[in-house]
């Protein structure tokens, strides 16, 4: 009897790093993996499997993905980021270090967890919208900071 899409999953969580890297081998068609890291392997795996079993992203979900990492993250799309300017490029006005719209940046400060939500354009702290992350900085400690090094999302 075979066993069910959960079940080799569950399996494949307890095997180890070469195991793993076996396995990827299988399920990816002979390609060899460049990670040794257990947890990453075994999400890959799993993800294979689903995909294998139940189907990919349609056309249109993967479209719009590659729409969404085009606007909101071109950290991670390199070929949208200047090879003049890391680690400051923007992209639509953006600041390209910091992370998606609707993503919360946490720092714990003076023993309380600071949250701030990422806005379209600007930052949300305790229910209050600043244009910047060094005016929340300077909110929460009362000197200026420079708000990237203050939080470092």
């Amino acid at each position: 009897m075979n066993q069910s899409i959960v079940e080799q999953i569950m399996t494949l969580k307890n095997q180890s790093v070469e195991e793993l890297k076996a396995k990827y081998e299988e399920v990816f068609k002979g390609e060899k993996p460049t990670s040794n890291n257990r947890p990453y392997l075994w999400r890959k795996i799993a993800y294979r499997l689903q995909e294998l079993e139940y189907g990919g992203l349609s056309v249109n979900t993967q479209s719009r993905i590659n729409e969404l990492i085009d606007q909101y993250d071109p950290v991670n799309n390199k070929m949208l980021r200047p090879q003049n300017a890391p680690g400051k490029a923007k992209t639509n006005g953006r600041d390209t270090r910091l992370p998606i719209p609707g993503a919360i940046i946490r720092k714990e400060y003076k023993g309380q967890v600071l949250e701030v939500k990422v806005l379209e354009k600007g930052f949300e702290f305790e229910g209050q919208a600043y244009k910047t992350l060094s005016a929340v900085a300077k909110k929460v400690t009362g000197d200026h900071w420079n708000g990237y090094l203050f939080f470092k999302p």
